[in-house]
């Protein structure tokens, strides 16, 4: 059962409570480099991205904030390590949250002016911790980034935020390791009521890093723990975007864009199906609202698949039939399979 955590405004963005799971990401280009940052920003709001953390290695990075924001719709996340000044610089550029990492952030005076500035200025703070970078006297004593060496981590700096009395925190605890993750933020959840940003840190490539995040978070978010999540990948960072709704939809969080489902193909399979879903697939990108889209490649599951569907193509020898709403509504040759669909789509969609 989902444990309902404190609500944390991050620009217009809400998370926590009983506000739907927040989809993130993270540019990819150096901050400094305005317009290909801007650009990147914006195909990640084309794809559906409701927060953007951006790297913030130096003063330049945290200088471009500000026109990078004038440029943008979503909310700014400013991500500091080492330096605290920059994330008190970057606070000045008018970013709407700051993530601090309490492995490498220093001394508690320098986390209490960042808590600070943040506090004047009405903006939350991520305390994003990671099994890779913990505080050097915790790693001394556990010797491995252990649970325990991650919630002693937590609780030493929450000290901080207490003693300032600022609650508008929001947690994360990652690891490259699953069940380790899994491990780690329900401890946290338990014990805690501030809202949880979920992720695999490292995950890997587009494949094989989707399948572990999908694993670890979808075992978070099915037991009722996580208010947002970042599918780290390497690869662009639309595609964490896409990740990340494609295991919130398999969960009925959230509803974004078409679903798509195909049949995996077989020896009665009589057409090119592989092709007809990738072209289904590529035009579904410009429909914005929720569909259950089926491409099927026989008689066995087929029509019964694609009668379910909101839309649907069962696909015979060179030939197949198109469904609406549970109807079938014709017949077509293999070539006319996909232009077809997407003209039923369209009539039906828009009217």
């Amino acid at each position: 059962m989902k444990r309902e955590k404190r609500v944390v405004k991050v620009g217009n963005v809400f998370i926590g409570g009983t506000h739907p799971i927040v989809v993130q990401s993270m540019t990819k280009t150096r901050t400094s480099d305005i317009r290909k940052t801007v650009a990147q920003i914006k195909r990640l709001q084309n794809v559906g991205c409701e927060i953007v953390r951006l790297a913030v290695l130096n003063r330049a990075d945290a200088d471009a904030l500000k026109e990078i924001k004038k440029n943008v719709q979503i909310p700014l996340v400013a991500d500091i390590h080492f330096d605290y000044r920059l994330a008190l610089q970057a606070i000045d550029s008018g970013v709407n949250k700051i993530r601090i990492n309490p492995g490498n952030i220093g001394e508690e005076w320098k986390v209490t002016e960042v808590i600070k500035k943040a506090k004047d200025k009405g903006i939350p703070i991520r305390i994003g911790i990671n099994s890779g970078s913990l505080p050097p006297k915790i790693l001394q004593k556990y010797r491995h980034p252990t649970t325990e060496a991650m919630m002693d981590t937590l609780d030493e700096i929450l000290e901080i935020f207490y003693k300032n009395n600022f609650l508008d925190i929001v947690i994360s605890a990652k690891c490259p390791d699953v069940l380790k993750t899994v491990e780690i933020y329900e401890t946290i959840h338990n014990r805690y009521d501030f809202p949880l940003h979920l992720g695999i840190t490292e995950s890997g490539l587009l494949f094989s890093g989707s399948i572990r995040s999908a694993i670890g978070i979808g075992i978070l978010l099915y037991k009722g723990i996580g208010d947002t999540i970042r599918v780290s990948l390497a690869d662009k960072p639309e595609k964490e975007v896409i990740a990340g709704y494609e295991i919130l939809k398999a969960l009925n969080l959230r509803e974004y864009g078409p679903k798509l489902i195909v049949c995996p193909t077989c020896g009665r399979c009589e057409v090119d199906l592989l092709k007809i879903a990738r072209e289904v697939e590529k035009k579904l990108t410009k429909i914005k609202i929720p569909l259950t889209i089926a491409v099927m490649g026989c008689v066995v599951n087929g029509p019964g698949e694609a009668k379910e569907a909101d839309f649907g193509i069962a696909c015979g020898k060179g030939i197949g039939t198109i469904f609406a709403k549970g109807r079938e509504i014709k017949r077509v040759k293999e070539n006319r399979l996909i232009d077809t669909l997407f003209e039923v789509i369209y009539e039906n969609i828009n009217n």
